[in-house]
């Protein structure tokens, strides 16, 4: 039987299911894929507690509905993507490598050059759903400072595991870690 983990997001019950991580620890599977409630709802927190910015950028894919409701209900006519694979239309395209958590192998993030030209010189907020290991966030801060962006925050809705000691992001809520019978950890 499929355990859950239940909690409240931006004013909101949610039930996420424990992922086996490894042979010792389970995550709890946030995924706003689908569920405009809560990406609308946490998009208006998050704004109600973030930096002036000139520019949102965020990692594909699970960043996405995130950044585009921010900028959305920010009046923003752009927000930049990291994307997992180089695209046609892209030019003069940066590179920085990742291991994320929540995938089994080095990920590349890659800006196109269009839009690295775009942040040189402005303040750029860092957005993603969950922040864990960091390493998404550092590849994204990577390709903002190699762009010439000054980051001015960064901000998730869940802050997982050690992230929730850090000082340097604003996140929503605090996501714990898990045994794999349930049990929260970290």
């Amino acid at each position: 039987m499929r355990k859950y983990y239940k909690m409240k997001v931006a004013g909101l019950d949610r039930a996420l299911p424990l992922c086996p991580l490894n042979d010792d620890v389970a995550i709890a599977g946030f995924v706003i894929f689908g569920d405009p409630e809560l990406t609308v709802a946490s998009a208006r927190e998050l704004l109600a507690r973030a930096p002036e910015y000139d520019y949102i950028i965020t990692a594909e894919a699970k960043g996405i509905p995130l950044a585009h409701e921010m900028a959305r209900q920010h009046g923003d006519s752009k927000y930049i993507l990291a994307r997992k694979a180089p695209k046609l239309y892209m030019t003069d395209v940066i590179e920085f490598k990742v291991n994320s958590i929540t995938t089994a192998r080095q990920q590349t993030l890659y800006l196109d050059g269009a839009d690295a030209a775009l942040m040189k010189d402005k303040r750029i907020l860092i957005v993603d759903d969950v922040i864990s290991t960091g390493e998404s966030l550092f590849a994204l801060e990577a390709l903002v400072k190699r762009s010439g962006g000054i980051i001015c925050g960064k901000m998730a809705i869940l802050a997982e595991g050690d992230a929730q000691t850090r000082e340097d992001i604003i996140y929503l809520e605090k996501l714990p870690l898990f045994d794999l019978e349930g049990n929260i950890i970290g």
